[in-house]
């Protein structure tokens, strides 16, 4: 099982099915603050939604094409994040996240996101890493530019928001610019 200890207070573990209670539990609790900038809340109603969802994961995982991990900040559930796809061809991974209202304002997702981008590069031997956010998603958008990365650019219309599109900023930050901050 993966479980990766970023400090004494916030750690990664691997999604599995018995976290299927509580997460639903904190995506429940953060539906209107989610929503903004997630297309899935509405698809997500019930545990079951939230057991599906990380069976899925686990099966990408298991064919070692994502890796998707609970956060949890001194012991509690407080969120996700992980690579919601790894392309292996092109040496690249897509770092995707979300925190539980709660928990926002202890920076805890740029921890995360500096220990999965020294994970893509020191242990999976990966050259690149991107986050991509909406543009209005100033929050979102804050923890990639604190890390370093580079705003490459803007996807016009990247998604798909219950009821309107929102264009997408990419970040990408590179193996040998990583290693020199």
């Amino acid at each position: 099982m993966f479980v990766h200890i970023i400090d004494e207070e916030v750690s990664l573990k691997l999604m599995d099915v018995n976290d299927a209670e509580k997460l639903f539990s904190l995506t429940d609790q953060s539906r209107q603050h989610l929503r903004e900038w997630l297309p899935w809340l509405d698809f997500t109603t019930k545990q079951e939604d939230t057991k599906s969802f990380i069976e899925g994961c686990l099966r990408a995982h298991a064919e070692n094409k994502s890796l998707n991990a609970v956060i949890l900040y001194k012991g509690e559930l407080a969120g996700t994040a992980g690579f919601n796809q790894i392309n292996w061809s092109n040496k690249t991974a897509y770092i995707g996240y979300w925190l539980g209202s709660e928990f926002q304002g202890n920076g805890i997702m740029t921890k995360v996101a500096g220990a999965l981008t020294d994970l893509a590069f020191e242990e999976y031997g990966l050259n690149k890493v991107e986050i991509r956010a909406a543009v209005m998603n100033s929050k979102s958008r804050s923890i990639p530019e604190r890390l370093g990365f580079v705003h490459e650019g803007t996807i016009r219309q990247a998604e798909w928001l219950y009821d309107h599109f929102v264009d997408h900023a990419v970040y990408g930050m590179l193996a040998e610019e990583w290693n020199q901050n």
